[in-house]
């Protein structure tokens, strides 16, 4: 039995004794007890070193701390901005203003929905054309009141339909890259889940990217990216391992600022530490920027994206 097994049978076990204490008022904690510090214990030894391919899996899964929930344990307040004011809303895009630990801010993040209905209707977090020009709208809405922009990203990529082409997806992503890079204020954005192509992309033109431990960020999909090279989809754990997409491998190459250590088990596993991992995160690094003149910010900005993709820190 390999340990993700046995993980996995510790874990069933541990909830067959809390229904068991819950419907026959059973006193089980101290077997309960025993058995959460096993499960703690083989967790980290399990998630210590994971493949890229791994934490594809981990990224993608649908209960990752991440949308309208995860802003709303975020924020003491938030309030929502709708429609690019040209075709519609998008419900898989979102923004608005909100209040962070005190603070005024602009905050857009990807939403894939909790329910079959609402992740149908959101594409499971892949935007559409409106979605980018509403999140257009929201940055210049910002930059009009001087507020920091705060991205929450987790999207496999921009929408590829029809209507999404007819709607220009390629220029609203672009207008959204241009805008950011501009922005007259800090930003940073925050890679959740899945950071997927142009459609993170998008958002993540900031000053300071930060991406949570097991959060991927790549231009293609491994099955994409297997598919074109391989001509096999199958072989998606190989081209994970090529496209050097996790956290860690961004890091080193420079490509993002800092790596947000996860819970063992992964996000999913302990809401409430992750967000306060990531609020501590956001924090720390708004205060680090708030306190540069805006001429130092957007040098350092010019620069940061002048050498992207160097080896090493580009601050």
């Amino acid at each position: 039995m390999t340990d993700e097994e046995r993980l996995k049978v510790l874990e069933e076990k541990a909830a067959e004794l809390r229904r068991l204490a819950e419907q026959d008022g059973l006193d089980l904690h101290a077997e309960i007890a025993i058995l959460e510090r096993k499960i703690a214990e083989l967790r980290r030894q399990v998630y210590a070193d994971l493949s890229p391919w791994a934490r594809v899996q981990l990224a993608r899964r649908p209960d990752r701390p991440s949308g309208l929930p995860f802003v709303q344990a975020l924020c003491e307040a938030f309030y929502e901005l709708r429609g690019d004011r040209v075709v519609g809303d998008d419900p898989a895009l979102r923004g608005g203003l909100a209040r962070l630990a005190g603070m005024r801010v602009a905050l857009l993040f990807h939403h894939r929905g909790a329910t079959p209905e609402e992740q149908r209707a959101s594409r499971f977090g892949m935007a559409s054309a409106q979605g980018y020009w509403k999140a257009k709208r929201i940055m210049e809405v910002a930059a009009r009141l001087k507020l920091p922009v705060v991205t929450l990203l987790n999207t496999p990529g921009a929408y590829p339909g029809v209507q999404a082409e007819a709607h220009n997806v390629a220029g609203a992503i672009a207008a959204c890259i241009w805008t950011m890079l501009r922005h007259p204020a800090p930003t940073v954005a925050v890679i959740l889940g899945e950071g997927g192509s142009g459609g993170a992309v998008a958002l993540a033109a900031a000053d300071r990217v930060l991406m949570l431990e097991n959060a991927t960020y790549s231009v293609i999909s491994p099955e994409g990216a297997a598919s074109i090279l391989w001509k096999d989809a199958k072989v998606a754990p190989k081209a994970a391992e090529a496209l050097k997409l996790t956290a860690r491998d961004l890091h080193e190459l420079g490509l993002i600022d800092e790596v947000i250590p996860e819970p063992p088990g992964g996000a999913h596993t302990d809401f409430s530490a992750t967000v306060e991992a990531v609020r501590q995160a956001l924090l720390r690094h708004l205060a680090e920027l708030q306190a540069l003149p805006l001429d130092e910010l957007l040098r350092a900005r010019y620069n940061r994206y002048g050498h992207v993709g160097a080896r090493g820190p580009n601050r």
